[in-house]
């Protein structure tokens, strides 16, 4: 059997797609899912303190609403269980092929169709959605030694839950959002813990709390009140912009916030100083929390700030020839965003794989297409990451030109791909607005790829972006039956 679309993840961006999908009558979908139950990121994140920084009624899809969040910011497992029962919600999982991990996808021009090659046979599909996600694949730390270490070694991402971590010594590598989260919850229980920094994060008060049981009544009684109360949110964040895009001057009352809250938390003026970041705020990635100050100044934790150099059975030894033993290591040091692992994977209509193309910064149409590729579509794709409010507007945003796209090709049975022109201006115009910005000021993150361009964040409002893709422009693509 041909399918008409294979979707390749079953996270938030897997989901989203299967059910606007079913919603517009497209037969013959399936979802390919890696492991035993969906979830994506919010599956496989399961650290201690693992928390969204965007707020519940934004981080969720808008046609399906939670009226029973039980915090205004939600923590791992209830946004895990919110995407199961959304799977409940819209039957889909008959339509997920769970255990098949997706090991090739190539397209045949001569009967323009992609075959789809998973750990469980392989599948021939006139379309192929791409949601596996930037946050799907963790990076390791490329440190010398680090095959030597005689304990274990396990990424915030894959957290080991077996590994008894009380009164045991702790390194922690990186001090970005995920050891941001665990730090606090691990430091009282461990015997010491070294935390070793690379940059300093900045980091803001976390205003999460608590959702008020006649709060909840309301939403599932009247779901307008919820709604509004999503349009707020969501304006409020996109208010933001004016200085991430605009004018990153204007950012200077959000680092007093932050620093304030750095002198609160911190007494000793060494170490806020090594908690100082020498950068603008948003830059990097802008961390929230209430707990992780006070957790650095335990007695039993220690920043490190000295590089590491290398690791050793015993430990993580650093510049100043210091060993810092340690039973367990952490890394809380990110994923593979601009440079995917998934990207090795597809090949296009002249064998190039997706990973080819990137490296020579692949250049896109709206963040989901690639000249190329035909009827494949990437959700979450290059620049549609987001660095103030909800990747879910984005999704759902894509979703709308996806969908369009995809019924055109699929009713008219013929391949479509972005022009090489449309793809050019599309790309070209993020690049030229991305150095005005604040993440076009200097710093070293993730959203950089290899040739230090920004592939990752989307630099206006995302009603901008809603705009752009709310509809196929069939004059920008190279139509082929």
């Amino acid at each position: 059997m041909v399918l008409n679309v294979a979707i390749i993840g079953s996270g938030f961006a897997g989901l989203g797609a299967a059910i606007r999908l079913h919603e517009a009558r497209v037969s013959d979908v399936v979802i390919f899912e890696r492991a035993s139950d969906l979830g994506g990121t919010w599956r496989d994140n399961a650290y201690p303190g693992c928390r969204c920084d965007v707020a519940s009624n934004l981080y969720s899809f808008s046609f399906a609403p939670n009226p029973r969040w039980s915090n205004t910011f939600s923590y791992q497992p209830e946004i895990w269980e919110y995407l199961q029962d959304v799977a409940t919600r819209y039957d889909l999982r008959a339509s997920i092929k769970f255990n098949h991990d997706v090991t090739d996808i190539s397209f045949d021009a001569n009967v323009n169709l992609w075959t789809v090659s998973t750990s469980q046979g392989r599948y021939v599909a006139r379309s192929v959605i791409l949601a596996t996600g930037g946050l799907a694949e963790p990076r390791l730390p490329e440190i010398m030694g680090v095959d030597t270490f005689a304990g274990p070694i396990m990424h915030t991402a894959r957290w080991d839950s077996s590994i008894d971590l009380a009164g045991t010594r702790v390194a922690v590598i990186g001090t970005g959002a995920s050891a941001v989260q665990t730090i606090p919850q691990i430091a009282p229980i461990v015997a010491h813990l070294d935390v070793f920094q690379r940059t300093p994060s900045w980091v803001l008060p976390h205003q999460g709390h608590p959702v008020l049981e006649r709060t909840k009544r309301l939403f599932a009684s009247f779901p307008f009140a919820q709604k509004l109360n999503r349009v707020y949110g969501y304006w409020k964040r996109e208010l933001l912009l004016f200085g991430f895009v605009k004018d990153p001057s204007r950012m200077t009352r959000a680092e007093t916030i932050a620093r304030d809250h750095l002198e609160r938390q911190v007494p000793d003026p060494n170490l806020r100083e090594q908690l100082t970041p020498s950068y603008r705020l948003g830059c990097k990635r802008v961390l929230l929390s209430n707990d992780y100050y006070p957790a650095l100044v335990r007695d039993n934790v220690s920043l490190v700030t000295d590089h590491i150099t290398r690791i050793e059975p015993r430990g993580v030894r650093t510049t100043d020839g210091v060993l810092h033993e340690c039973d367990v290591i952490i890394a809380a040091t990110g994923f593979f965003v601009t440079d995917n692992p998934m990207g090795e994977k597809v090949h296009g209509t002249g064998g190039e794989t997706m990973a080819e193309a990137w490296r020579g910064d692949l250049e896109n149409y709206k963040g989901t297409m690639f000249p190329g590729f035909p009827n494949l579509f990437m959700l979450s794709g290059p620049n549609t990451s987001l660095g103030h409010s909800s990747i879910i507007f984005m999704l759902e945003s894509q979703l709308n030109y996806v969908l369009d796209a995809l019924k055109y090709a699929l009713s008219n049975n013929t391949r479509i791909e972005p022009t090489r022109e449309a793809a050019h201006r599309w790309t070209a115009s993020l690049q030229e607005k991305l150095p005005g910005t604040v993440w076009g000021t200097g710093c070293s993150s993730w959203y950089l790829n290899e040739r230090g361009r920004n592939t990752t964040i989307w630099p206006d409002f995302t009603f901008k972006f809603r705009a752009q893709t709310r509809r196929f422009e069939l004059r920008d693509h190279v139509n082929v039956r």
